[in-house]
């Protein structure tokens, strides 16, 4: 790909174009300005594009608006670009990468406008061969965000860093092979008057040899501690001690299978935790790679004392008794077991809540702390429940992402999520489940101050 890219660049060299960029660095990529001589075409070209109908598009990955497919539309312009693209600048392209490229049209628009982003990704999907994109934007500067970047990989072909960012600019078309290592991202718009419109596509060809999907070792998961209920007495609301009060929780957490639980802990120990994190010098990494996470996680051998006897709580034989009241998933030995529950089985057979095998995914926006427990019940091992859990630092920008590797080894899983933001600071946190095709918000916003139980 690299000689064949140093090939193009001496074509257009040679056909008079000076407007070019070659970098292989950190995969080869093809930077091309005044990509169209004519200033009319691509100022009629812009307003055709924005008088498209757009779709907003919104999951963990992205969020932005996109139209159909532009392979059949009829505006003068649009399909002038077209026929140039998939005809003369593919046989171009084809020559000089020494492949086939198929006469596949693959285009459609794309505007980013302020919060607007698409996260780390590496474009791959059978029969794309080369990426571009045609910026048509006003005039753009890095601190406007919506960069192109590019990420470096690692020795098992996964994202490491962002190494280059390509701030667009008005009818530059950028170039780059799909491959293993070809991951990129769009910043986060951050101009609030600005929209980023882009034409982008796939020439399609034979895909790149690709190597064995990485598979990341597991996180190490354990039982729960031997700690009494002398714990939920110290540390939990009474509230949420009371019998009866844990099968009303129960009873809404059957129907939706999420949960949120105000003012879950006392608040003097709610207020020691966070004081103790703000003041603390508690040591914080990074955690990659950006195509799954992105946010910081604490040394637990860091953790104030108080942070330990909170994680010391959540990791207790008592507690997961308590989670098996609130939620019905059999936790600990005492909570009822499947034989005591098939007879309801049996009526409900066929069955599901709407929620219902949902994998939870977050993108968030916010500085402050989050504590996530996670209590599984593996399916191939004897059925003892494990927990597993960090303690997080999110700053703007960074997520979690869903991924195809993340198929689940347990049998159901319980997710605890603990905001445990410093006193006076505002966050909006933005938390998508996904099922299937489907993309959509829990009912309850994620606010401070409550345990969240997601199953």
């Amino acid at each position: 790909m690299e000689l064949a890219l140093c090939k193009a660049t001496q074509s257009w060299v040679n056909r008079g174009c000076r407007d070019l960029e070659l970098d292989c660095h950190p995969f080869p990529h093809l930077l091309i300005r005044n990509f169209i001589q004519s200033d009319s075409f691509t100022e009629n070209l812009q307003r055709e594009l924005l008088d498209l109908n757009f779709h907003e598009k919104s999951n963990d990955l992205y969020k932005f608006n996109q139209s159909d497919d532009l392979k059949k539309r009829k505006e003068p312009h649009i399909t002038g670009l077209r026929a140039a693209l998939f005809g003369l600048f593919r046989s171009w392209l084809g020559e000089v990468l020494g492949i086939e490229l198929e006469p596949i049209v693959d285009v459609s628009c794309a505007k980013y406008q302020y919060t607007d982003v698409l996260l780390c990704h590496d474009d791959e999907l059978e029969g794309r061969r080369v990426a571009f994109i045609l910026y048509l934007v006003p005039p753009w500067e890095s601190s406007d965000g919506g960069t192109l970047d590019l990420f470096s990989t690692d020795d098992h072909f996964q994202p490491h860093s962002v190494v280059k960012s390509l701030v667009p600019s008005w009818n530059t078309l950028i170039l780059f092979e799909v491959s293993p290592i070809s991951f990129h991202q769009v910043a986060e718009v951050l101009s609030e008057d600005k929209c980023r419109l882009s034409l982008s596509g796939w020439f399609h060809g034979p895909s790149l040899e690709r190597p064995p999907r990485h598979i990341e070792p597991p996180f190490p998961r354990s039982p729960h501690l031997p700690r009494d209920e002398t714990l939920l007495l110290e540390w939990v609301n009474p509230l949420y001690l009371d019998v009866d009060y844990q099968s009303q929780v129960q009873q809404e957490f059957e129907d939706s299978s999420e949960i949120q639980l105000k003012n879950f802990l006392k608040e003097e120990k709610f207020k020691e935790v966070s004081e103790a994190l703000r003041l603390t010098d508690v040591q914080w990494t990074k955690q990659g790679p950006p195509n799954r996470r992105c946010y910081e996680v604490a040394s637990l051998e860091s953790f104030p004392q108080c942070v330990s006897a909170c994680w010391e709580l959540l990791c207790s034989e008592a507690f997961f008794l308590l989670l098996s009241n609130f939620t019905g998933l059999r936790l600990h030995y005492l909570s009822p077991s499947d034989e005591d529950e098939k007879d309801q089985e049996d009526e409900e057979e066929g069955e599901a809540t709407g929620s219902s095998g949902d994998t939870p995914s977050a993108n968030k926006n916010n500085k402050g702390v989050l504590l996530v427990c996670v209590c599984t019940l593996p399916k191939k091992q004897p059925s003892t429940p494990v927990c597993v859990g960090e303690l997080r630092r999110w700053a703007h920008g960074d997520y979690t992402l869903l991924h195809d590797g993340d198929a689940s080894k347990a049998e159901y899983a319980l997710d605890l999520l603990l905001p445990l933001s410093c006193p006076g600071q505002s966050h909006t946190r933005l938390i998508t489940h996904t099922r299937f095709n489907q993309t959509f918000m829990p009912k309850h916003a994620h606010t401070d101050t409550q345990c969240r139980l997601e199953s």
